[in-house]
Formats: structure tokens, sequence, C-alpha cells
């Protein structure tokens, strides 16, 4: 064949492209290219460390003998295929796990051949997943988990437990919890913040719960000085471990909060004028740390403290992680089996939780075991509500004056009213300056007591607002509190 009768470079590329490769968008533009049979897909504009699709289709055109091209034709090809691609079905793709078919889930074990975990109503399979249901993306956070060990007979829990120095049952029983809930793509899960002493192992045991999700190369975190930052690190994987936090910004409180229950980012997509680029999360979240001050009440909901003691007999780091990489196909063979029963139990849905699909993730739990998981996360919630109250000035001053009104009784004033009333109380006969942060203005103390509301609807004292003729006014009612929880030796 003549130079003149050869096809142009991009006319062999493309046609190569479309016969090796799947072309697919997302709903928010993206296109990806998925390898036929394989369940990875790369965004074809990707430069990544991990691997782009331009250098796999270049290795693969020479592998097959077409021959090497030069970038411009690469470019030119890849041009046509991404405007191709354009008109193809919208199809999502998942970072570690993912929803199937026929009510089915999907963890990716990061491994080369796509082998992946399906975990359906009857069982757990090792397989890989068909690219129409399941489209896997990967970036440098994705580690490789080891294929988990059949037939554990639930001793993967014990072993797991035996390298962790939880406090109680209870607390293993929440960490078992949220384990789970990490498995499930649609379920959000509060974020643990695993506390205790000096020298309790925090950090390590914050990595054995995070590494049995995102394998050996999973770890913790810094927290990022800026909330783009966090984002950035948040999209690139599943679970998100920051370490050793010892202050909570009213930034980071709210970014957090955002990272737990969903929220969307968009910001000007790069050499652009008026494109945007949109950054949908919601991951699992772990933190650890002595003490990190004032905790938000909105933040406090979204929290599930897990309380560690200083272990009786040290061990050098290799011997655990050795120990720890050798029990981790079994620890997560019996997760998944521990799944299975508990996704298939019968349990109602208590509808007084803010983080109702956990809650009803741990009445399911209990079902499936017997154990009071439930019952442990209602009292960390109440733990949460003491530590709210007690760094917060205002609202102990709101409970001292609900004191002086009779259950089922309600006082209403204006905002200013009820401002020199509280301010009055807190200053006392000895008229003692008013703390740094305290209300300046109705306004700003209508705000604080909004926050304050979940937190003082559980000792009883209800805050409400409305408008009269005469203006807005706040209501400040008291009503029988609810039962504190009592963690119950049940495990």
């Amino acid at each position: 064949m003549s130079e003149d009768d050869k096809p142009p470079a991009r006319e062999v590329i493309t046609d190569y492209a479309q016969a090796h490769f799947r072309y697919f968008r997302t709903a928010d533009g993206t296109v990806y290219a998925q390898r036929n049979g394989h369940p990875v897909a790369r965004p074809i504009r990707s430069q990544g460390t991990t691997g782009s699709h331009r250098q796999e289709l270049m290795v693969g055109l020479f592998k097959d003998g077409r021959g090497v091209f030069n970038g411009t034709a690469l470019k030119e090809a890849l041009d046509l295929i991404e405007a191709l691609a354009l008109t193809e079905h919208v199809q999502p793709v998942h970072i570690r796990v993912a929803p199937g078919f026929d009510g089915a889930t999907w963890l990716d074990l990061g491994r080369a051949d796509g082998q992946s975990v399906r975990i359906h109503p009857t069982g757990w399979d090792i397989t890989v997943p068909d690219p129409r249901e399941v489209c896997w993306r990967r970036t440098q956070l994705t580690g490789e988990l080891p294929l988990p060990a059949k037939d554990t007979d639930g001793k993967g829990i014990d072993l797991l437990m035996r390298l962790c120095n939880f406090a109680t049952a209870q607390t293993e029983g929440l960490a078992i919890a949220w384990l789970i809930g990490c498995l499930g793509p649609g379920v959000p899960v509060p974020a643990p913040f695993l506390t205790g002493p000096q020298g309790a192992g925090k950090s390590t045991g914050g990595r054995m719960l995070v590494r049995i999700v995102e394998g050996m190369s999973g770890d913790l975190r810094r927290a990022p000085k800026d909330e783009e930052s966090l984002i950035t690190a948040v999209a690139a994987g599943w679970i998100t471990a920051l370490d050793n936090l010892s202050h909570m910004t009213p930034d980071l409180s709210d970014a957090m909060c955002c990272i737990v229950t969903g929220a969307e980012s968009v910001k000007r997509a790069l050499f652009t004028d008026g494109d945007v680029h949109r950054a949908r999360y919601r991951r699992p979240l772990l933190l650890t740390g002595i003490d990190v001050g004032v905790i938000r009440p909105d933040l406090a909901e979204r929290l599930l403290p897990l309380r560690l003691d200083r272990p009786r007999v040290r061990r050098t780091e290799a011997e655990l992680w050795s120990e720890y990489a050798e029990v981790l196909p079994t620890v997560l063979g019996s997760l998944l089996d521990l799944t299975v029963k508990v996704r298939a139990a019968q349990a109602e849905t208590p509808t007084d939780l803010r983080m109702a699909d956990f809650a009803h993730l741990c009445a399911q739990l209990d079902a499936a075991t017997g154990w009071a998981t439930l019952d442990a996360y209602r009292a960390s919630l109440d733990d949460l509500n003491d530590d709210v109250i007690e760094g917060d000035l205002l609202a102990q001053t709101v409970l001292r004056h609900a004191g002086t009104i009779a259950a089922g009784q309600q006082q209403r004033k204006t905002s200013t009213e009820w401002l020199h009333c509280l301010s009055a109380l807190y200053t006392g006969d000895d008229f003692r300056p008013l703390p740094k942060g305290w209300p300046t203005t109705g306004k700003v103390l209508s705000d604080r007591l909004k926050r304050l509301h979940p937190t003082l609807a559980a000792r009883g004292v209800l805050i409400d607002s409305g408008r009269t003729m005469a203006g807005r006014y706040l209501e400040m009612a008291r009503v029988e509190a609810p039962p504190r929880h009592e963690q119950q030796q049940a495990f």
C-alpha cells in the first residue's frame, strides 16, 4: 500500500479505540473509557499517575503492531471520540463501593484483574462485575484488598477486636456497625471519633478500621488547612480519616457535616471562562484525637464517639501489622458474612434520631446478633449532648432558666428581652463580665438558640419562634425530658 493510500493516523487510532474500549459519559459530562470486559474506567482527559487512557491506548497500539503515533494524531482521535461519547447513555462511576442490580452492592478490591465482591441478599461472591452494571474509578488513594476468606464462622470479628483497644463491648459493636455502613453506598454513617488517653492506640485503631475497606495502603491524614483541599481528598477516595485533631474550627466543622450527609462543590473549570466543575460527595469520615474542644451541635449529631483504653501489654509496630495483614482476609470475610445477615434482618426504623439510616442499621445488627448497639448509639449521643452543653455557657444558662419554668408551661418574650433576661441570669448579683462570644443582639441570640435546639430538646427544653401583630417572639417551654440511655452489657 502506498503512502497516499494509507488511512490517516487519527482514523487508525479511532478505529482501534472503538474496537477495544467502551466510551460513555457521566451526569456531569465527563467522558470515560473502559476496556472491553474490564470494570475499571478512566477519564479520557486524565493524565494521572494511576495510568491515563492516553497511555493505555498508546501501549495497546504498539503491542498490537499498529505503530507509534505522535501527539497530534492522538489528540485529534481523542477529540473525536470525546465528541461521539457525549451522545452515549449516561452511566455513573464509583469509588470502592457501588449499587448493583437486584438489590446487590459491590466492593472494589482494587485489583488489576478487576475482581470485586458482590454482596447480594443471599450471600456474597468474588467475581468480575459486568461493566454495564458497575464502573469503577480508581485514584492513587485506591488501595488493593486481599481476597476475603470464606466460611470464617465470624472469627474475624474477634481477631480484629483483639488487635484494637476499645474500652467496652458496646464500643466494639458501634465500630462494627460503622464498618457495615461503609459497605453500603447509599447509607450515610456518622463519623467515628476515636478518643482516649495518650498512648491508647487511637491512630493505630483508626488505621485498622480504615484498612479493612481501603487496603493496607490506607492511612490517616492531617486535617487540611482549607476546605477546598479537604474536598479534593474526600472526592478521590472512599473513607477520609483525619488524625490527631486538637481543634475544630467552625469552617472545618461545617465541612465535616457536609461530608457525612452529602453536598456538592462547584468551581470554575480550568482553562474556561464560564464552564464549571461539579464535585458531589458523601463519604464515610473517621477522626482521632484526645480532645477537640467545643463541639458544635450540628456536628455532634453526626459523630460516633469510640473510646479506647491504654493497652496493658505493648507490642512492636512490625509485630502488630504483620499479624493484622495475616488476619485481614479473615476479618474482611467475617465482616461480609455479618453484613449479609444484617441486611436480611427485619427491624423498625427509629424515628427520633437524626442519622435514621444508621440507627436502623444498628437495630438490624441487634436483631441479627442479639447485641444492644442501638442503645449504645443512643447513649453515645447523650454523652455528646453533655459535651456540647459543657462547652457552651449560653446553653448552660438557658437550662438554668428553664429550671424555673414548670413542666408543660411556656414563656414568651422578644429576642431582645430574652437576651437581657439570660445576660442578667449569667452575670448574677456579682455582675461578672459576659464571656467572649456571648450574643450581643437579639438576632444573634435567636440564631444561636436555633443551632442549640436539638441539644436543648434532648434535655426537655423546647425553643420556638413566631410572629404576632406586635412583632416576632421566642417561646421557651419545658417538657418531660426523654429518658437517658444507659449502655447495657448485652454483648
